[in-house]
């Protein structure tokens, strides 16, 4: 009887964005897509929106690796670099309240605030349409406060043939929509799906659903790439919360509600400084998966 090769990982969430969690600091895991989807897989394996890996760094005090249930790895996210700071604190990887991570979209600096509460400088939003990516030559667009929108056909139903949108970058590309009314699920599923491969986004995008509730406050439903919508997404929050700021409609610091909690997002309004992102990280459980 042969004994079976066993994969250590903790499960964590921040906001009901759900993860594995792998330290591979001894660089001796050999991941791939398949192994990812199976990891993720929540009816065959153990179940998450990403799994999230820690690795040494040359440019910081950790690199951190983000891959969506897909298998694919993307460039950030958000809840996932509260939950991978409150890990490396949780395991004595280090001393420090404040970290810096290298990931694929450069370097981030989580904050333990307190216990399980972590905040994030997420580094400045990105607006040129080039930089998201986003395909904007021969749109319409028009100026609402300091934000441009584009109107981006689309082959969502008779109903939907076109939409008026944002476009941000976090590191990753988001799309968002403004609502006047929170998103139901019928809308959140047959857009999201829609948008997040529609053309004019050479590398896929998340999707937002916006509702400011008053200058503080605003309700917001993200359908990510790779993924579907989750409970919350944190580069979702930041990617709205500016994109309102930029129009004028949300205050400097925001609470944004998700169906999984509240994240607060700070942001100046210039075009060179840093957003924060404040919220949960939870350590759900520890186990072992044989591979």
């Amino acid at each position: 009887m042969t004994t079976p090769n066993i994969l250590r990982f903790t499960k964590m969430h921040g906001a009901g964005n759900d993860f594995i969690v792998l330290n591979n600091c001894a660089d001796q895991l050999q991941l791939n897509p398949a192994l990812i989807k199976r990891l993720a897989d929540r009816h065959f394996g153990i179940g998450a929106d990403q799994v999230l890996v820690v690795e040494s760094s040359t440019q910081a005090d950790f690199k951190y690796r983000i891959f969506n249930a897909d298998g694919q790895e993307v460039q950030q996210c958000g809840n996932g670099a509260r939950c991978f700071a409150q890990y490396v604190f949780d395991k004595g990887l280090t001393q420090k309240n404040q970290i810096t991570v290298e990931t694929l979209a450069g370097i981030i600096q989580p904050e333990l605030i307190r216990h399980n509460w972590v905040k994030v400088n997420m580094g400045p939003a990105e607006f040129e349409p080039a930089k998201v990516p986003f395909v904007s030559e021969g749109l319409l667009s028009r100026s609402i406060g300091g934000l441009t929108q584009y109107k981006l056909p689309v082959d969502a139903g008779a109903d939907v043939n076109e939409l008026w949108v944002g476009v941000a970058s976090m590191g990753n590309p988001h799309v968002v929509l403004l609502l006047e009314q929170p998103a139901s699920d019928e809308l959140v599923q047959r857009l999201g799906a829609v948008l997040e491969s529609h053309p004019r986004f050479p590398e896929r995008v998340n999707v937002g659903f916006l509702n400011v509730l008053d200058r503080a406050r605003a309700h917001l439903r993200v359908y990510e790439r790779g993924v579907g919508e989750t409970l919350a997404c944190g580069t979702g929050a930041c990617a709205a919360a500016v994109v309102g700021m930029k129009m004028g409609l949300l205050a400097e610091r925001v609470d944004v509600v998700k169906t999984g909690g509240t994240l607060t997002i700070e942001w100046s309004g210039q075009s060179d400084s840093d957003v924060l992102m404040t919220g949960p990280a939870q350590t759900v459980f520890e186990g072992e998966f044989y591979l």
